[in-house]
């Protein structure tokens, strides 16, 4: 085994991280809401177009947050698909709600829009698409169902910053979207989120849910002499050191997206021609999306496969892991009425993915492993129908 081993991700910093978050120190502001901040909150709407940027302290906080605005309670229900982290949907049960959970398209693994239709009922509330790996969700179909029911949209944009769905910034076709900067994100500063508001009448509100129930953010902008309780709301803020360190990165965001473009290109040139040879899927990129460059995952035939792959890969020093288990299959997607069952495409897909290495300062050495490890894999299984149903889709 090598001696120096392939992480799947790892944190990096290669711009002004440690002056910004030394000048955060320096300014003897560091809660939340101070210098950077605000900086980065500017930044944010005016590269995005959102009428209005919150960070939080994660994209947990940022869709429980959602919740709370929507004044979502118990009888409501919202619809996620069940190809996600539990965060998307915790922050709606948390409140009360039912969640429905929505089975994935087999070409891109995002929610599949005609079982969405199936799902809505009188008490929908919301549909919370997610735009999986960076590539946007059929908006134009999602959008029509909600528009037709009265139903707010609102993105979980975890992995698609800088996306584009028809040329328009995911994160802005919703009524309100919500960001991770987690480690294992594009952009990081270790823990933190944000919330996106495209729709302006949820501005005043949400700073209030966000300054733990108080008009804070007036009282210091001169509107109010005081500041009192006037609405539920938690803390939600993060710290201005977490801030500083965002911003550099987001300073350099052509820098790190056309980075992780290479990465993302490298490994779909190396490996497709092994790929089609095996009956392997790679990423499918909808003409209509420009992706954010967040993953490289592979499909494998079958279960057997993945599992394998991931140990040969272990034993040549590089770590490649699965992701996502089917929510409706959980302890407690049970407990919201979901069963085994319920979401077969999610459920299939969930068993043959497995993500590579993939971090903003991967070396060319690095990739070119990776490469050569992945290649020397054979897998013994016959293809998964589902493989070849998604070149279908993706042909049409």
């Amino acid at each position: 085994m090598p001696s120096e081993k392939i992480p799947f991700n790892r944190p990096c910093f290669g711009g002004n991280e440690y002056l910004y978050m030394g000048q955060a120190l320096e300014r003897l502001h560091i809660s939340g809401d101070g210098y950077f901040s605000k900086q980065t909150q500017a930044l944010l709407e005016r590269e995005i177009g959102a009428a209005k940027a919150l960070l939080t302290t994660s994209c947990t906080d940022a869709l429980e947050m959602s919740a709370l605005l929507l004044n979502i309670g118990e009888g409501d229900e919202v619809i996620v698909p069940s190809f996600t982290f539990v965060s998307t949907a915790n922050a709606y049960a948390l409140r009360g709600a039912r969640i429905r959970f929505a089975d994935i398209r087999p070409d891109t693994l995002n929610m599949d829009e005609n079982h969405v239709a199936q799902l809505i009922n009188k008490r929908t509330r919301a549909i919370v698409p997610v735009h999986y790996a960076g590539v946007g969700c059929n908006m134009d179909a999602l959008t029509a169902l909600a528009n037709r029911n009265g139903i707010v949209m609102v993105e979980d944009n975890a992995h698609g910053l800088f996306g584009t769905y028809r040329g328009q910034n995911l994160g802005t076709l919703g009524n309100m979207a919500t960001q991770s900067f987690h480690e294992t994100k594009n952009f990081s500063c270790g823990e933190g989120g944000a919330l996106l508001l495209n729709d302006p009448l949820l501005v005043e509100r949400a700073e209030i849910l966000r300054e733990k129930g108080t008009n804070r953010s007036q009282f210091f902008r001169g509107q109010v002499d005081k500041y009192t309780w006037v609405d539920l709301g938690s803390s939600f803020l993060p710290s201005d050191l977490l801030a500083a360190c965002l911003f550099a990165q987001l300073e350099r965001r052509e820098t790190i997206q056309n980075t992780r473009r290479t990465i993302w290109e490298t490994y779909s040139r190396e490996l497709r021609g092994w790929a089609e040879r095996h009956g392997i899927g790679l990423p499918i990129i909808p003409a209509e999306c420009h992706q954010a460059y967040h993953m490289f995952y592979l499909l494998m035939p079958t279960l057997e496969d993945r599992q394998a792959f991931i140990t040969h890969t272990k034993e040549r020093g590089i770590l490649c892991v699965f992701h996502y288990l089917p929510l409706n299959a959980s302890p407690m997607g049970e407990k919201q009425g979901a069963s085994k069952g319920d979401c077969p495409v999610t459920e299939v897909m969930s068993d043959l993915l497995v993500r590579l290495p993939f971090f903003n300062n991967m070396t060319l050495a690095e990739m070119e492993r990776v490469v050569e490890a992945v290649l020397s894999f054979q897998p013994t299984g016959r293809p998964h129908p589902l493989l070849e149903a998604r070149q279908h889709l993706a042909a049409v």
